[in-house]
């Protein structure tokens, strides 16, 4: 068993730091995605609290709710870069503190916020102020946690570790719908609509605790550590390099032009890393190869009880209890599709599964809107569509982390990340609501998986096919 001094509470390289990294990983990831799903869950009823001045319309309410969600998700990739700087600067553990103690303070106080009826026009503005942290702190939680995993991974299981922070994303929409149903379950609509909606979204100060302590026991990546005692080995070298160079030239150029050539030599020496132009490409590559992931996990996974409920005319039990299904045939397939995916590389595996969901979306909903359909085939076909992003989902963050460089893996991976969920998540509630109300078409979910599935499969065959098999480092 290797062991390695480096870093706070490192202790041993071996079954009990990577154990320890997965959970304290997986826990404040878990946390993230359950507010989410909540915050979903009880769009409904967070629209009529918030977002509906006395005579306006449910519709728009709606829609404006979903606004307020996609504005979250646009903040996610500044959170990504801020917080992913200080994870590749200073370590994966401070920013990954940070981010679990923003979530859970953020999703705490939207459960003790005054409603439009009590505040006014504040109530709908503190809402979206709280949203904005939580959009922070989640853009820097997945590219800390897919760095931490990943870096930790025994090697040829890079797949199966990250795929336990899509699994976390799954579990944590499963509570939220959970959550979500056990409140409705046992309340009345009356009572939901008055404060019921709140509890869930309490629970999750505890939960941040937990997640708090298991975090501030974490111990440090050692590829992290590895890449900073080689960036530092290397800096004096390369500066003293520099400073000769320009030091010939300002001799062979006397005067004022010395100036000119010494700021030039200030900026040579402070400029960007040479990897900056490869972290900017592989953003833009990634949000193409995570179009799929991100459109189709969104609509399938999140606003399907909203859209069962006011475009099928579903009960909100039989859609949250549809929710569930969708969310347990997703949870089922990811940790199998990544360790797939270390066998037989990630793009056989992604871009199958990003084939199969943009097919399969129309006929799948087309069961869902009838609503004659067998239970059976209904449920079944909610759990199928899950199933299929999960073959996106596990080998996603493995995929994403080696994209990039240790140095700015942190980064490059999470704003990849957040820029796709915002984009093509944080969209899904607004386009689609807006849309069908538009149209009147209840197909529109169906459409959107299609056409974005199309483009990232195209993204997805650019992947290499040793991609699995190289160094994280490399």
């Amino acid at each position: 068993m290797r062991t390695f001094a480096e870093g706070p509470r490192s202790g041993t390289f071996g079954v009990a730091l990577t154990r320890r990294t997965v959970v304290a990983g997986a826990v404040g990831n878990f946390i993230e995605w359950y507010e989410f799903g909540v915050y979903a869950f009880f769009a409904t009823v967070i629209a009529a609290n918030f977002f509906t001045p006395q005579g306006g319309g449910a519709a728009e309410a709606l829609v404006t709710t979903y606004a307020s969600f996609a504005l979250a998700f646009f903040f996610r990739p500044v959170g990504a870069f801020l917080l992913g700087r200080v994870g590749d600067r200073f370590g994966r553990r401070p920013a990954l503190t940070i981010t679990v103690l923003a979530m859970t303070s953020a999703t705490t106080l939207i459960g003790l916020l005054p409603t439009y009826a009590i505040a006014g026009a504040a109530a709908p503005w503190l809402l979206t102020a709280l949203r904005i942290v939580q959009g922070l702190s989640a853009g820097g939680e997945f590219g800390g946690v897919v760095a931490l995993m990943t870096e930790c991974a025994p090697p040829g299981k890079r797949g199966a570790y990250g795929a336990w922070q899509s699994l976390t994303v799954a579990l944590g929409l499963l509570a939220g719908a959970g959550a979500a149903t056990l409140v409705t379950a046992v309340l009345t609509e009356g009572q939901v609509a008055a404060w019921g909606w709140r509890l869930p979204f309490l629970a999750a100060a505890p939960m941040g605790a937990v997640a708090l302590c298991l975090r501030l026991r974490l111990g440090e990546s050692p590829e992290f550590f590895r890449a900073r005692q080689a960036r530092a080995a290397d800096a004096v070298p390369a500066a003293r390099r520099s400073r000769r160079a320009w030091r010939a030239r300002w001799e062979a150029v006397p005067g004022p032009a010395a100036v000119s050539l010494c700021a030039a030599a200030e900026a040579d020496a402070s400029g960007p890393p040479a990897e900056a132009k490869k972290v900017v490409s592989g953003v833009v590559l990634g949000c193409g190869r995570l179009m799929a992931w991100s459109a189709a996990g969104y609509t399938f996974l999140v606003v399907l009880p909203t859209y069962l409920q006011h475009t099928v005319g579903e009960s909100p039990r039989r859609a949250l209890l549809a929710t569930l299904v969708a969310n347990l045939g997703f949870a089922a397939s990811i940790l199998p599709a990544g360790a797939l995916s270390d066998h037989l590389g990630r793009k056989p595996v992604m871009a199958t599964g990003a084939a199969m969901t943009g097919l399969s979306a129309l006929p799948l909903l087309h069961v869902v809107q009838y609503r004659d359909s067998p239970v059976w085939l209904t449920y079944g076909a909610v759990a199928l569509a899950g199933a299929l992003v999960g073959l996106l989902a596990g080998p996603g963050p493995a995929m994403l982390a080696e994209m990039f460089p240790t140095p700015t893996r942190h980064t490059g991976l999470g704003v990849a990340y957040a820029l796709a969920n915002a984009v093509f998540s944080g969209c899904a509630g607004l386009f689609i609501t807006e849309l069908i109300r538009r149209t009147g078409n209840p197909d529109v979910p169906a459409y959107y998986v299609l056409a974005t599935s199309a483009l990232g499969t195209l993204a997805l065959a650019t992947m290499k096919d040793d991609d699995h098999r190289r160094r994280l480092g490399d």
